[in-house]
């Protein structure tokens, strides 16, 4: 009988087989993924990355209105800027913390406020009535409506001959012969807060709105047949289950507000921002082009970038550690 030596054909990727050669495995696309994100790189380099280093160098210059032909030509300055900005015995010290105080009162009262109002609209168009989408729709209506034209209408409204006034005679709390101005003195920083938290509640009212409906209305069912009221669901069901918005929302609100500009400007107009309400924004672009000190404008920027920077990592880290301990 005659025995044979072939060796039986074993198929690739079985049992028992060998194992295939390591092949180069490559992204799926090649070049295509690297192509489809590169615009998106690019207008983010030009858009934000290269003024922010451009602005990071004139802080180290002596960059004024002589020099800004040929900004090569000014001198290096090296920490001088912010030397002077920092030291608060000098006026040009002292007048950059009291914008940054007023700043920070200013940030707090709108956050805050903006954000009462708008757990207070959500929670109560939270269940379905008859008119609730109308409703919704208002709220949101300073939120649609362009910043500009809004602020425009606030401003003639805040004119000593405006609505408001005319509102406040009518219910008697000023006279037609003592209507108060609104855009200069004491009452601007209040006036500048109005405006600021008329714009900016519908955003929190949106956010919140949209979080809710991630809350089980069982929970409140339950919560409601073992004697809960309101106010202890409130404080038990809604806020725990708005955590993660709330987080972000109140983050979002601060930095917004803190960097706020258009609404200044808009309102008081270039350059004419009262001492009562000259915010940290106004402040630095009032030194950059209105006294033609780019350098010292610049280093304020920079140290502003620096304190929203440290702020946001501290409460983040502060969210993330609550977020663990709860989980």
């Amino acid at each position: 009988m005659a025995v044979t030596t072939e060796r039986p054909t074993v198929v690739a990727g079985t049992k028992g087989s060998p194992a295939p050669k390591n092949r180069k495995r490559h992204l799926p696309g090649g070049w295509l993924p690297f192509a489809l994100i590169a615009p998106a790189v690019i207008l983010e380099i030009l858009i934000h990355i290269a003024p922010m280093l451009t602005g990071i160098w004139i802080s180290f210059i002596h960059l004024t209105q002589l020099y800004i032909a040929n900004w090569g030509a000014a001198p290096f300055e090296g920490l001088g800027n912010y030397q002077v900005s920092l030291d608060f015995n000098s006026a040009l010290g002292a007048s950059l913390l009291q914008s940054f105080a007023i700043t920070c009162a200013y940030t707090v009262v709108v956050v805050a406020v903006s954000w009462i109002i708008g757990m207070a609209a959500a929670v109560a168009l939270q269940r379905a009535f008859r008119g609730r989408a109308i409703f919704r729709t208002l709220f949101l209506v300073p939120y649609a409506i362009p910043m500009y034209a809004g602020i425009i209408a606030w401003k003639f409204m805040f004119q000593q001959t405006g609505a408001v006034n005319h509102f406040l005679t009518q219910i008697g709390l000023t006279s037609a012969d003592h209507e108060p101005f609104w855009l200069i003195g004491g009452n601007s920083l209040p006036a500048l807060m109005t405006v600021a938290i008329w714009k900016t509640w519908p955003f929190a009212f949106l956010m919140l709105m949209a979080g809710l409906q991630s809350v089980n209305e069982d929970l409140y069912e339950a919560a409601a047949l073992d004697g809960a009221r309101p106010f202890r669901q409130w404080r038990s069901i809604t806020l725990p289950g708005l955590g993660p918005v709330n987080r972000v929302l109140v983050l979002v609100l601060f930095l917004w507000t803190f960097n706020d500009f258009n609404t200044p400007y808009i309102l008081f107009g270039v350059g004419n921002a009262p001492p009562q309400a000259d915010l940290i924004s106004i402040h630095i672009y009032n030194t950059s082009f209105q006294n033609q000190s780019f350098g010292l404008g610049s280093s304020m920027s920079v140290l502003l970038l620096l304190f929203l920077l440290v702020v946001t990592g501290i409460y983040l880290a502060i969210s993330s550690r609550r977020s663990n301990d709860n989980a």
